[in-house]
C-alpha cells in the first residue's frame, strides 16, 4: 500500500509543481466546456493553486475535497467521508454532457488548468477499472477508482476525463503515481461518475433539513 499512498501525497503537493499536459486550444465537443469549471486561487499561504471542476446540473458542480482552498466556502454544499471528492453551488446548471462508464483499452482526454488560467489536456489510455487506492481516515473504507496511462497531473485536480471519441464523461481525477521512467509513464487516478453520484447522494443526505 506504500505507492498507493504516494497518490494522495501527490494530491497535496500539486499546486507547487511544473505544470503537466500541454495546452489546449479548446474541448473536443463544446459541451465539455459548458459544464468545465477552471479554479484559481492561492494555495499555501504564497503559492498560486490551479485545478479544476465539472458541473454536474442543477446548480450543483463537483471537484475534489483538497482543492477545497479553492473553492468559495459560501458555495460548499458538503465533503464526501470516504473519497477526495466535494460538492459546491455554481451556476452553471447545464446537465448536456453525456455519461459513461469506464472501458479497459478506452482512449480517453483529461482537461486541467496551468498558470493563468490556461487550458490544458492530456491523452491516455484506460488500464484498471478497479484499483484500490488508501483509505482518507482509519476509519474509513477503501477508496476505488480506475487508472489511465497519461500526463495529467498538477492542475487536473477534480478536472474531467472524457471519451476521447465520443466527448462522454467517464470521471473526475483525483490523483496520480509516476512509475519508472517519470511522467512518460505516470498512472492518473479518478472516479467514476456513478461514484461520483453516490458521494452526492451521500452528502445531500445528511445535509440538516429547515424545521418549522
Amino acid at each position: 500500500m506504500r505507492r498507493l499512498s504516494i497518490v494522495m501525497v501527490a494530491l497535496v503537493l500539486a499546486g507547487c509543481m511544473q505544470p503537466s499536459g500541454e495546452p489546449a486550444k479548446g474541448f473536443i465537443s463544446p459541451k465539455i466546456g459548458n459544464v468545465y469549471i477552471p479554479l484559481e486561487g492561492s494555495a499555501y499561504l504564497v503559492l498560486e493553486g490551479d485545478a479544476a471542476a465539472v458541473s454536474l446540473g442543477n446548480n450543483v458542480a463537483v471537484t475534489n475535497a483538497h482543492n477545497a482552498n479553492l473553492v468559495d466556502s459560501k458555495m460548499l454544499i458538503g465533503k464526501s467521508t470516504n473519497y477526495d471528492l466535494l460538492f459546491f453551488h455554481t451556476p452553471k446548471a447545464t446537465t448536456e454532457l453525456p455519461e459513461a462508464p469506464p472501458r479497459v483499452g478506452e482512449m480517453v482526454i483529461a482537461y486541467g488548468q496551468a498558470g493563468g488560467g490556461a487550458l490544458r489536456k492530456a491523452e491516455g489510455v484506460i488500464t484498471d477499472l478497479n484499483a484500490p487506492v488508501k483509505a482518507l481516515c482509519d476509519k474509513c473504507e477503501v477508496q476505488s477508482a480506475f487508472t489511465f496511462k497519461g500526463d495529467a497531473g498538477p492542475g487536473f485536480s477534480g478536472g474531467p476525463v472524457v471519451d476521447a471519441t465520443d466527448g462522454h464523461l467517464v470521471g473526475i481525477i483525483f490523483g496520480y503515481v509516476d512509475e519508472p521512467g517519470g511522467p512518460a509513464n505516470r498512472l492518473i487516478y479518478a472516479y467514476t461518475m456513478s461514484r461520483v453520484a453516490t458521494e452526492l447522494d451521500d452528502v445531500q443526505r445528511k445535509l440538516p433539513t429547515d424545521v418549522d
